[in-house]
C-alpha cells in the first residue's frame, strides 16, 4: 500500500509518496486546474495500492479532495495539527516546506487509525454551507448595529439603551435637529446604516426559513432537544459529519470541547475547561443550554441541582452542556441509523 499525502494551496499542490515504512517514493508538485485530479491519478498509476491523505480536506484541500473521491478514490482529511506534529518530531525532515509538509500529511495518516474518511457531498454539507451564511450575515449585522450605535450616541444622549432595530434609529434620526455640516453627515452615514441592518433582516429572516427547510428535509431528530431550533441544529448536523466516526458519546464531546482536560500533575488530580475543539458545535451547544436556563424545565432543574450541590454558575453550565452534548449524540446515533435501514 502506498499513501499519499498532499499539501494543498489556492495556485498549486504538492504531493509525496511514502511506502509503509515512511520511505519517500515520489514527488509530484502541479498547479491547480480543472485537470489536477486526473493528472494526479496519472502520477500514482505506478504504485501500489495508492490511497490519499489531504491536510484540510473540508477547507483548502476541499475541491482536490471532492474531485479524487469522485473519481473512486480513497481519500483521509488530515488536521493540520496532525502534520504539524508529525513534521517537528522528525529529525530530518523538520523544515517547513511543502514536500515535507506533504509528507508529514501522507506520515500522519499512515499512523494514525482515527481519521476521517473523505465522502461525497451530501446533506450534512448543504446544511454546513446554509449555517455559515448565516453566522455571516449575522456577523456582519452585529457589526453595521455597532457602529450605528456608535453614531447614535454622537446624536442623542444615551442613544438606544435596548436593542437595536431599524424602527428605534429611525426614530432617533427624526429627532434629530440638523443644525452643521457633520451632524448633516453623521445623520446621513446612520441612515446608511439603518438601510444595511434592514436589508440584513430581511436576508437573515429568508435564510433562517430556508435554513428550517433544508433541516426538516434531512429527518433529523436533533430538534427535539429543548433549545435546539433550526439554525442550531444545522450547524450541529453540518460540522459534525459522519457521526459514527465518533465511537461513543466521549468522544464527541471531546470533538465539541463540552467534556474537561485534565490537568493533573502528580497527586493533584484536577480538570480545566477545554478551549480547544470545535468551537462553532461548541456555541450551538451553549446556545441551547442558554436557552433551557431560561424557561422552567429539565435543563433549569438539572442547573439548580448542580448550583445546590455547591457548583459554581459556570461548572453547573459546564455540566449542562456536556449534558446536552449526550443527548445530541443520542440522536445523530439514531437518525444515522434509522436512515441506513430506509
Amino acid at each position: 500500500m502506498t499513501m499519499i499525502g498532499i499539501d494543498p494551496h489556492k495556485a498549486t499542490h504538492t504531493a509525496v509518496a511514502i511506502d509503509r515504512d515512511e520511505q519517500v517514493l515520489d514527488e509530484f508538485k502541479l498547479r491547480a486546474s480543472a485537470a489536477q485530479a486526473e493528472r494526479l491519478r496519472e502520477w500514482a498509476q505506478g504504485f501500489d495500492k495508492p490511497e490519499w491523505a489531504i491536510e484540510s480536506a473540508n477547507g483548502l484541500g476541499y475541491l482536490v479532495a471532492q474531485q479524487l473521491v469522485a473519481a473512486g478514490e480513497t481519500v483521509f482529511d488530515v488536521a493540520p495539527v496532525l502534520a504539524s506534529r508529525v513534521r517537528l518530531m522528525g529529525t530530518s525532515r523538520s523544515q517547513k516546506n511543502d514536500p515535507n509538509d506533504a509528507r508529514s500529511v501522507a506520515v500522519a495518516a499512515l499512523r494514525s487509525d482515527r481519521l476521517t474518511r473523505v465522502r461525497p457531498e451530501n446533506h450534512d454539507r448543504v446544511l454546513r454551507i446554509l449555517a455559515k451564511r448565516h453566522r455571516d450575515m449575522a456577523r456582519l449585522r452585529n457589526k453595521h448595529c455597532t457602529r450605528l450605535h456608535a453614531l447614535l450616541l454622537e446624536l442623542e444622549p444615551a442613544g438606544i439603551a435596548s436593542e437595536m432595530t431599524v424602527t428605534k434609529a429611525n426614530a432617533v434620526l427624526d429627532r434629530v435637529q440638523v443644525a452643521d455640516e457633520a451632524t448633516r453627515n453623521r445623520v446621513m452615514i446612520a441612515g446608511e446604516l439603518v438601510d444595511d441592518i434592514a436589508r440584513l433582516d430581511t436576508l437573515l429572516k429568508a435564510s433562517k426559513k430556508r435554513t428550517k427547510t433544508a433541516v426538516v428535509a434531512s429527518g433529523t431528530t436533533v430538534t427535539n432537544i429543548k433549545g435546539v431550533g433550526p439554525i442550531c441544529a444545522a450547524i450541529i448536523i453540518g460540522f459534525t459529519g459522519d457521526v459514527t466516526r465518533f465511537p461513543t458519546k466521549g468522544h464527541f464531546a471531546s470533538y465539541n470541547a463540552t467534556a474537561p482536560v485534565d490537568a493533573s500533575s502528580g497527586p493533584s488530580a484536577r480538570q480545566r475547561l477545554n478551549p480547544r475543539g470545535n468551537r462553532k458545535l461548541n456555541h450551538a451547544i451553549h446556545i441551547a443550554a442558554i436557552s433551557q436556563l431560561r424557561y422552567p424545565g429539565e435543563g433549569r432543574e438539572y442547573y439548580d441541582r448542580k448550583i445546590g450541590e455547591g457548583k459554581t454558575s459556570k461548572e453547573a453550565i459546564r455540566a449542562l452542556k456536556r449534558r446536552i452534548s449526550d443527548r445530541v449524540y443520542s440522536h445523530l446515533i439514531a437518525d444515522h441509523q434509522r436512515a441506513a435501514t430506509n
